[in-house]
């Protein structure tokens, strides 16, 4: 198992991000989906935790086939799907990551935010995680994915009217205000001999230029959200849900060429694959009776962003 922990700041406080978060994933969400890939929101309802009190869960399905990489592929069903299942007891949020054919594949994130500039080596109050484990993200200078990239979201040209914040200059975490750190602990293992370490490492990276993408998006587009009420980003993000799951539906009847549909089964994966995953000493297994209300008990079993 590889675990990471990454701090990345942003020029907003806790109790705005509450509204940014949620706003940012909806609309990032959408705009990722399309044309049989992306996100599907399979449900999204209040929850309640003994120890971090009210909160919401929620559980997606992630598309992405063709965004793989080849190596992958020679491995996995043609069409497959992630299933994203989160707790958010915000400012303390759990996401975890599985495929239902395949067991020994888990990611768990948990995050905490704290209004500081990632100076808590102790966030989540138990053992701190090694420095050597512990990567800060700039999301004003760290590179992230052309096809990402947008001038719009540059955060050295980015100036908020409604906060009158930006844009941000080279050493900005030491002098800004306000500011917080929303600190991630990942976890990801894929327990099949001859892929592990590539798996994992490729995962991490992959999450990292999510983080940081999501996390200048939700700065750049503050002046979108910023003043919303919890009421008013909970009918947005239902409107965004409902346009999403549309988007991702959208070849179901496209006959065409180059159309192709969703298997409407609890798990995607053909004889030949799960023959070809055995071989490899993965068991399949059927996924689709497990409660998606339950909170996970244990940080080692990842039962299923991200935000």
């Amino acid at each position: 198992m590889l675990m990471k922990e990454y701090r990345i700041c942003m020029p907003l406080t806790v109790e705005e991000y509450m509204i940014g978060q949620l706003y940012m994933i909806s609309k990032h969400s959408c705009e990722q989906s399309g044309g049989g890939e992306g996100v599907e929101v399979v449900r999204n309802e209040p929850d309640t935790h003994p120890q971090h009190g009210p909160g919401q869960v929620t559980e997606k399905r992630i598309y992405l086939s063709s965004k793989l990489p080849s190596w992958v592929k020679a491995f996995v069903p043609r069409i497959f799907y992630v299933t994203e299942k989160a707790w958010n007891f915000y400012p303390y949020t759990i996401t975890e990551y599985s495929v239902s054919f395949v067991p020994k594949f888990s990611i768990r994130i948990e995050t905490r935010f704290e209004n500081n500039n990632g100076n808590n080596n102790n966030v989540f109050g138990d053992t701190p995680t090694p420095a050597e484990n512990v990567c800060f993200l700039d999301i004003l200078t760290d590179p992230i994915p052309e096809k990402h990239y947008r001038e719009s979201e540059d955060l050295s040209r980015w100036r908020s009217n409604k906060t009158n914040r930006g844009p941000l200059q080279k050493g900005w975490r030491d002098n800004q205000n306000p500011i917080m750190c929303s600190y991630k602990r990942v976890q990801c293992s894929f327990e099949v001999y001859g892929f592990q370490t590539k798996t994992e490492e490729f995962v991490h990276r992959l999450i990292k230029d999510i983080l940081l993408v999501g996390h200048r998006q939700a700065v750049a587009w503050v002046d979108e959200w910023h003043g919303l009420s919890l009421e008013e980003v909970r009918e947005y993000e239902k409107a965004m849900q409902e346009k999403t799951n549309t988007k991702v539906k959208s070849n179901e009847n496209n006959s065409g060429p180059q159309g192709h549909t969703h298997p409407t089964i609890s798990r995607s994966i053909s004889v030949t694959d799960e023959r070809s995953l055995k071989r490899m000493g993965v068991t399949t297994v059927d996924m689709s009776g497990t409660s998606a209300s339950s909170m996970p008990h244990s940080p080692c079993r990842l039962n299923s962003t991200p935000e």
